[in-house]
């Protein structure tokens, strides 16, 4: 039996998902696989070149000219599109809402599987998304499902654009959390679900280091089995 042991971890917009994977990540020595990261690398792409991301048509005859790798440096994710350090570019509420709407769409999806699943396949990693335990890591060990109440989630965001300077209104950011949420959950491909053997962690009343403590946990419970 393969020593491997993937954490999957799924769950809406800003539940804080890339956050606690990271953290968890360092804890327990696994690689973080940012899965949204990814989408929304693509997404920038294609927002580059105009192309709408709802447009099946237009997106499928670019995906071969898409190339998206992570790199680690100082043990920081990198992620490169076509070679180029795009971190300080995909976090935008703009890219979020066009990488919902482009994550739909099945080509988009089957693009980014394979690198995934070849990752997981030969590494300890910790991978966050929207549909990890359900479809891309259906046999991972552990699989967390990662939420929080919808104005929570809103505030949380809300004070992420605050420390990095920019304005946002958390009335506004906690509608768009909540439409990202239907868009998410009704989507065609792969839609966002708790996976049936998931654990339910809702974080509205915990802190960081409480998440990352009782995620640490359910996976030490989880490799001694």
């Amino acid at each position: 039996m393969s020593d491997i042991i993937n954490i999957a971890i799924d769950g809406p917009a800003g539940a804080g998902k890339s956050t606690i994977a990271k953290k968890l990540a360092a804890k327990t020595g696994f690689i973080y696989v940012d899965t949204g990261a990814m989408y929304r690398a693509l997404t920038l792409y294609l927002m580059r070149k105009n192309i709408r991301p709802d447009d099946v048509a237009a997106i499928e005859q670019v995906l071969d000219d898409i190339d998206i790798t992570l790199e680690y440096e100082d043990g920081m994710q990198i992620v490169k599109l076509n070679g180029e350090n795009v971190n300080d570019k995909i976090r935008t509420q703009e890219i979020g809402l066009n990488t919902s709407t482009a994550s739909k769409n099945k080509c988009v999806r089957t693009k980014l599987l394979s690198l995934q699943r070849n990752i997981a396949a030969t590494n300890n990693v910790i991978m966050d998304g929207r549909d990890i335990g359900s479809f891309v890591l259906p046999d991972a060990k552990v699989k967390i499902y990662l939420t929080a109440s919808a104005s929570k989630r809103a505030y949380r965001r809300w004070l992420e654009l605050k420390e990095k300077g920019e304005c946002g209104d958390v009335k506004q950011i906690e509608k768009e959390i909540i439409e990202r949420d239907e868009q998410d959950m009704s989507r065609e491909n792969s839609p966002l679900v708790q996976a049936p053997d998931a654990v339910l962690v809702d974080t509205s009343d915990m802190n960081i280091e409480q998440v990352v403590d009782t995620l640490y946990e359910i996976y030490r419970r989880a490799a001694n089995e």
